[in-house]
């Protein structure tokens, strides 16, 4: 619980933390940046870690010269893609004999119980439409590599996703985070981007939910049918 709370403490307040991070480390902050990407979208043992509210407020941060959008669209960019490269790779050598234990420690297996569903419904758009939804986009390449899809395949998915993600989330930050509502109100912000990039996997899990009951529901009815 501790962990779950100093993380949510670091997203609320990730803008304060990057201009620290500046002033102490220098262009060094976007090689710490590229490793807190590459860690999120590239191990399957640290969903948990800053996506979308850090690229809002790094673009924020570029928007009023503290850092360089130019950089941040390059570093950020190759770190997403590599993280969903070696999160396949990962997937494809081991996945299936982390799926076969019945507790694995440091991996959630409902987690990835869930990407692989949405993996099942959305098939390859998976890799791209993941990029949005905080923790099934950690879990979405291990999932694609698991499933022997070709990285032929995967590549593209992997790079427009990707550029989607970082541009709109960079952008965002970029054209929005120095209009004086958004700074006044700016921990307000990410905590509203991080519910509005939860939704479509929220969305998508209470449909799984309404199947699986309508499901039990029809098998009591079944079993209670061929009982009489």
């Amino acid at each position: 619980m501790s962990i779950l709370m100093n993380v949510i403490n670091v997203i609320m307040h990730i803008d304060s933390y990057l201009v620290l991070m500046m002033q102490q480390y220098g262009i060094l902050t976007y090689a710490i940046l590229f490793l807190i990407i590459f860690l999120e979208t590239g191990l399957v043992v640290t969903p948990l870690l800053p996506g979308d509210s850090m690229l809002f407020a790094a673009g924020a941060l570029a928007a009023i010269g503290s850092m360089n959008l130019l950089t941040l669209l390059i570093v950020i960019y190759l770190a997403a893609i590599l993280g969903d490269t070696a999160n396949y790779y990962i997937g494809k050598k081991i996945g299936n004999k982390i799926l076969e234990k019945e507790e694995v420690r440091f991996i959630n297996k409902e987690y990835l119980k869930k990407a692989q569903k949405f993996y099942e419904k959305h098939g390859s758009m998976t890799i791209v439409i993941a990029r949005f939804i905080p923790i099934i986009r950690t879990f979405a390449p291990f999932i694609a590599g698991i499933g022997k899809m070709n990285y032929s395949k995967f590549i593209p998915y992997n790079i427009i996703g990707g550029g989607l993600w970082v541009s709109l989330f960079l952008g965002g930050g970029y054209f929005f985070g120095n209009l004086p509502f958004i700074k006044n109100h700016f921990s307000y912000v990410l905590m509203a981007i991080i519910i509005v990039s939860l939704l479509p996997g929220v969305i998508v899990f209470m449909k799984e939910k309404r199947k699986t009951g309508r499901n039990d529901e029809n098998d009591i009815l079944n079993t209670q049918s061929d009982t009489n």
